[in-house]
């Protein structure tokens, strides 16, 4: 572990918050890292102390910077990078329960689904792995029985 200056997004990879630097990058960019509440740019240095929340998915992690190094290594070093506050790891620890007794998709369905609960099942699961939002809208079925008759 050095001691100096590092990238956040350098960092980030190094902590294994994220398997590719430039996909940290990206994070950073996108407005996912904030360090000390503040939006930042992925050339920011990080400093020992300070508050980095970031948010993965529908996940948000905040730790506390508690080493510096910007060589990525296993896992067992990547932990000392850092501190996970209380509060994240309670909030981690609920949503991880409630995505564990929520209803499969297609729950409420009976039997097998026909082709358009297919869509509607395969459209909805999309949006989640998007990170959330409105699924694509699905065309309806019904309105083609009033063309036809």
């Amino acid at each position: 572990m050095t001691e100096g200056r590092v990238r956040i997004d350098k960092w980030l990879w190094a902590a294994r918050f994220f398997k590719t630097r430039s996909l940290a990058s990206e994070a950073v960019a996108g407005g996912r890292v904030h360090i000390d509440g503040q939006r930042v740019k992925p050339a920011r240095d990080v400093r020992l102390g300070e508050s980095v929340r970031i948010t993965i998915g529908e996940a948000t992690i905040t730790v506390v910077v508690r080493a510096i190094d910007d060589r990525r290594g296993p896992a067992s070093r990547a932990v000392l990078l850092y501190d996970e506050t209380a509060e994240s790891r309670e909030r981690r620890e609920r949503e991880r329960e409630l995505r564990r007794l929520a209803p499969p998709p297609g729950a409420d369905m009976r039997g097998r689904p026909s082709g358009r609960d297919r869509r509607r099942l395969d459209a909805q699961r999309a949006g989640q792995r998007r990170g959330g939002g409105a699924p694509p809208p699905v065309e309806d079925d019904d309105h083609r029985d009033d063309e036809a008759g």
